[in-house]
């Protein structure tokens, strides 16, 4: 099975069981909230990070089909921390549709059920626990919350290097290294796998993020499907502007070689290391 075949069939698993997530029924008229919910959810995207749940849990010996609710749980999470970022940045996504009343609840309620995805899904006691444990890392201090809040001081003063490099880590490489983690723990992986997960998804945060700032300087609207250079209007320190294009391709050539090389012993048939060359070279 090819690179494309497989994240195809992730894909294919994926967007159905996202959408049936919020489907029952509730009692009272939650419609509204659900809808909110929903709307966000499935916008669509790479799915990136579930895809790597499910990638990590097949290397590792899991069952993919039991680790699918783990796979909705981290979209779930990374789908609420969207919403917030959203709303404090003024886009025009939920709650320009919904209110921001029901966006905020939106992204707590995504929040919440994140978490009991994870520990109603089948799989053992113990697995379902050092999920959730997990996933609590990358939401909190640690993770989103505490990149967020870093985010907002980087709007107020100039960063260092230092300070730039540990806001990607939080806010948009702890997410990326949990869904490592994920997919092997749901597996049932020792903790030297899940540390080897945990290694290859803050890896390739990184190298994402310098390649995220590289394209919000050098692509077009049309070409990212998104406006450009909003990180300049805003006054953010960010790794192109601390270092220029030229280190930036570099490091994330550099980093993109040193995450295959922490999946080499696992990654049988390529898989990982095809994500790491394409997220490095990627134009959108």
């Amino acid at each position: 099975m090819t690179y494309q075949e497989r994240y195809d069939s992730y894909l294919a698993m994926l967007e159905p069981a996202l959408k049936a997530c919020f489907g029952e029924e509730r009692g009272f008229d939650f419609d509204g909230l659900l809808d909110a919910m929903d709307y966000s959810l499935t916008a669509g995207g790479k799915r990136i990070r579930p895809v790597l749940v499910l990638e990590f849990s097949r290397l590792l010996g899991g069952d993919v089909e039991k680790t699918l609710p783990v796979a909705c749980a981290v979209e779930m999470l990374h789908t609420y921390s969207l919403i917030h970022d959203d709303l404090r940045r003024g886009k025009p996504t939920n709650h320009k549709v919904f209110g921001e009343s029901t966006a905020v609840l939106a992204g707590d309620a995504l929040q919440a059920e994140a978490f009991g995805t994870i520990l109603r899904s089948t799989l053992p006691a113990e697995r379902r626990a050092r999920c959730a444990e997990i996933l609590a890392g990358a939401a909190g201090i640690d993770g989103i919350c505490g990149g967020q809040f870093m985010d907002l001081a980087a709007e107020e003063r100039t960063f260092s290097a230092e300070e730039v490099r540990e806001l990607q880590s939080r806010k948009t490489g702890a997410l990326l290294a949990g869904a490592c983690m994920l997919g092997a723990a749901a597996a049932g992986a020792d903790e030297a796998a899940i540390d080897t997960a945990a290694q290859y998804g803050a890896q390739l945060g990184a190298a994402f993020q310098i390649r995220d700032d590289m394209l919000d300087v050098l692509s077009t609207e049309s070409e990212l499907g998104k406006p450009i250079g909003s990180d300049k209007r805003e006054g953010k320190t960010t790794f192109m502007s601390l270092y220029g294009e030229a280190e930036c391709a570099r490091m994330v050539d550099e980093i993109s070689k040193m995450a295959v090389q922490t999946v080499a012993g696992i990654d049988t048939d390529g898989f990982l290391s095809e994500m790491a060359a394409k997220l490095a070279t990627r134009m959108k």
